[in-house]
């Protein structure tokens, strides 16, 4: 079998390689510092952190003196976090459950990605395929071929196909035992508004999630190499009939530029969902100069269908914008609290070296943490090829 890739495969696969070379702050670093007032200007530091205001319902944010005004974003729940310290800058219901569409393929990769080396080829069966839900989308799996198990991960993160994922939850032990896992997974990273049904991220009765731990696998995701480089792929080829090949592209437009979607400068990808029920779903990464940020954003209530990228746009913007000029209102690391210290007004308030951090932590998290946040070397290659020619994608 023979596998082509196309000149904007390769140059994404370049940026990613590059990624490799960026570690975001360790968010154990973060722990032990001083909290502040926010009403405090001028006055020194408390010494008792902050409480998170995530569970309040509305729009939370510690605006500084100077500090850009959030944006009115339609969504019924977002989430502006920096992937590096966990700290979230901003959210809007951040906690409220909703239902997730295809940005629970996260939770379902964080989950199933590191049980398979890449390149492991599997033969797929008419059982792996059955029960796929009606108007799913799809990559193009088909019953007696093989693939790599790379192939499939490319189906997940680029064509959203579901049929990737009944394969891969097949290897996995099984449907109902990848739910019971993922589900197991949400809990042990602090994501407790989630409820695992179907694994693909199809509607199903009592299957949620929240803008708040759709960040937390966003971001946790970022720490494994193997994500963050299929999550920022643009395009690349997939297994045909005969040996052939066929191009596949990310559905993620605010990622390729799309359907006349401006793509994001630097934006690393991640996972993007629809259905009727859940509307336009994204968790959304980029990255400029020494900090990345995640947003979040569920089901935008004004606009057209591609509302949920414009919205992720103006949260990005406010949230490079704002960052040393808000003092967070919670944080990502739900079962590590981290107390927040006060910090200057600087262009980039993470250059002052951190307090020392564990050693094992550190290197944990230097293991986990090549992020693929430098993807703005591929801006110019999405320009050049993919703005190109309008392209109809199957929903996310």
């Amino acid at each position: 079998m023979t596998i082509g890739f196309s000149l904007r495969a390769a140059v994404s696969t370049c940026a990613v390689c590059a990624a490799g070379m960026l570690i975001v702050t360790s968010p154990v670093a973060a722990e032990g510092r001083a909290g502040t007032d926010p009403g405090a200007q001028g006055r020194p530091s408390a010494t008792v952190p902050q409480p998170a205001l995530l569970r309040r319902e509305g729009t939370q944010v510690r605006l500084r003196s100077g500090a850009p005004e959030t944006p009115d974003v339609s969504a019924l729940s977002w989430v502006v976090a920096d992937a590096g310290t966990g700290e979230v800058l901003a959210a809007h219901n951040a906690h409220e459950q909703l239902p997730p569409a295809s940005t629970l393929k996260t939770l379902f990769a964080l989950t199933v990605l590191p049980s398979f080396p890449s390149g492991i080829q599997h033969t797929v069966s008419a059982r792996e395929l059955a029960g796929i839900g009606e108007g799913s989308s799809l990559v193009g799996v088909v019953e007696g071929h093989t693939y790599r198990v790379s192939d499939l991960w490319h189906g997940v993160f680029l064509n959203s196909g579901n049929d990737a994922v009944h394969v891969l939850a097949a290897l996995n032990g099984g449907w109902t035992q990848t739910a019971r896992q993922m589900q197991a997974k949400a809990r042990t990273l602090g994501a407790m508004d989630t409820y695992v049904v179907s694994p693909d991220g199809y509607d199903a009765d009592g299957q949620v999630s929240s803008a708040y731990d759709l960040a937390v696998f966003g971001r946790a995701g970022l720490r494994n190499p193997d994500f963050a480089r299929y999550c920022s792929t643009v395009e690349t080829a997939f297994p045909g009939n005969g040996g052939s090949t066929f191009e596949i592209a990310n559905t993620n437009r605010l990622l390729t530029g799309a359907d006349g979607v401006e793509p994001y400068p630097g934006l690393i990808g991640i996972k993007n969902g629809y259905t009727s029920n859940a509307g336009n779903t994204l968790v959304a990464a980029a990255h400029h100069g020494r900090r990345t940020l995640i947003v979040t954003v569920m089901n935008p209530q004004e606009g057209e269908g591609f509302e949920v990228y414009e919205e992720a746009r103006a949260l990005l913007d406010w949230g490079f914008d704002a960052a040393g000029h808000v003092d967070p209102v919670g944080s990502l690391d739900g079962l590590r609290p981290v107390a927040h210290e006060a910090r200057s007004v600087l262009p980039h308030p993470a250059a002052a070296p951190p307090p020392a951090a564990p050693a094992a932590a550190e290197e944990d998290w230097a293991r986990d943490g090549a992020i693929a946040g430098v993807a703005g070397l591929g801006a110019g290659a999405v320009l050049l090829g993919l703005r190109r020619r309008a392209r109809r994608l199957v929903r996310g």
